[in-house]
């Protein structure tokens, strides 16, 4: 390891919950501060695609995984007549092609791991001060919920900020230079009893609504709905987010359609977000703060690669740590490596996006020259 022996994670998401891991499991003292309590899970499931899983097996927690998740090798698209096209994943060695998991078992499974490898987590805690040092970080911290065990202020080596699109150590660092952007699209997300038809991830378009369905185990699936929306106003409630995920629905037709009818008013797993996304668009890093997942590289959900990027820039970062005395360098190295690949999925994102809506522009067509199988084999390769 570099001269990197105390390291500040802000967030416990997949992104900072894998960096903690990886980094205890090398010998590193690290403190992991979250704003939510305990138990707080933002969303429903997601997909680990192999590329996520190899991430899993690096820091010891594939076989949880798997066994919490849903494995499947295709993904199927239903394209606006009704007709089916599937696609086969490209190889990931040593892992499957695909795992479906409730985002609460991940978490679980990730919060365990950090735990085991000796981070130290502070849930219902934030930053109050960030100061920076020629060679290290000095934060305080304060409570954000009832009864939180906040630490003591300290000086750490690093701070690595994987606290997410609205991210508190970005404006730090950039100010208001890099803030999100609405892209003009909504995602309305639920879970729902899995249907018969539904044995692997699902596509599908109506119109100018997309719809994703995840199977999460033999009685579970995630069933999340893109939508345009000019803009955001007041947020709706969760009766109406739960109308709207029926409407939307009824406009597919088939099983899918056949969906809205078991969709409940009273839904506990409703949810509603704008599709937002974050480009910093200069390296992630000044001195001894860094940014990563969707603090640096939010992007849309539409190659559901966006935890996997995280979790990628999770243990790269403590690669490139690992493999560099020098912090400068080693951050350099970190950010040139995942600069690149989370930049790929960000745009071939975006251009699935607007050119599924119907107004792709020229730079979309440019990418999508490249086909779906290719931009996947593409991630098959080595992070």
């Amino acid at each position: 390891m570099s001269k990197i022996s105390r390291v500040l994670i802000q967030g416990a998401g997949i992104g900072g919950l894998v960096a903690a891991t990886a980094l205890a499991r090398r010998g590193v003292h690290v403190d992991v501060v979250e704003h939510r309590p305990p138990g707080a899970v933002l969303g429903v499931g997601l997909n680990q695609p192999g590329n996520a899983l190899a991430v899993m097996r690096e820091i010891g927690v594939l076989d949880d995984c798997l066994r919490r998740g849903y494995q499947y090798s295709d993904l199927r698209v239903i394209t606006a007549d009704g007709a089916t096209v599937d696609i086969p994943p490209p190889p990931f060695p040593g892992v499957p092609p695909n795992n479906a998991i409730q985002r609460r078992e991940l978490c679980q499974v990730l919060l365990d791991a950090a735990r085991n490898a000796g981070a130290r987590l502070y849930h219902g805690t934030t930053l109050s001060e960030i100061r920076e040092e020629a060679d290290g970080v000095h934060a305080a911290f304060a409570a954000k919920a009832d009864g939180a065990t906040v630490p003591e202020a300290a000086r750490y080596d690093l701070l690595a900020g994987f606290d997410g699109i609205r991210s508190q150590v970005r404006k730090h660092v950039f100010g208001d230079r890099y803030d999100a952007e609405y892209t003009g699209f909504t995602c309305w997300r639920i879970s729902l009893p899995r249907p018969a038809e539904l044995d692997r991830i699902v596509y599908s378009l109506s119109g100018d609504v997309k719809a994703t369905l995840i199977p999460l185990g033999a009685t579970d699936s995630y069933v999340a709905l893109v939508a345009p929306q000019e803009q955001i106003g007041v947020r709706p409630t969760a009766s109406q987010i739960a109308d709207t995920i029926k409407t939307l629905l009824g406009r597919f037709p088939g099983w899918i359609g056949e969906l809205a009818a078991v969709v409940s008013a009273d839904s506990a797993s409703a949810a509603f977000s704008p599709i937002e996304q974050v480009t910093l668009r200069e390296p992630w890093y000044r001195g001894r703060v860094v940014v990563a997942g969707d603090a640096a590289h939010a992007s849309t959900p539409h190659m559901a690669q966006g935890a996997a990027m995280a979790a990628e820039d999770a243990v790269v970062l403590a690669q490139c740590l690992d493999a560099e005395h020098d912090v400068e360098k080693a951050l350099r190295t970190w950010w040139e490596r995942r600069m690149p690949r989370a930049g790929f999925v960000q745009d071939y994102s975006a251009a699935l996006l607007r050119s599924e809506s119907g107004v792709p522009t020229s730079l979309d067509e440019e990418l999508l020259r490249t086909p779906m199988p290719a931009a996947q084999a593409r991630l098959a390769e080595p992070y």
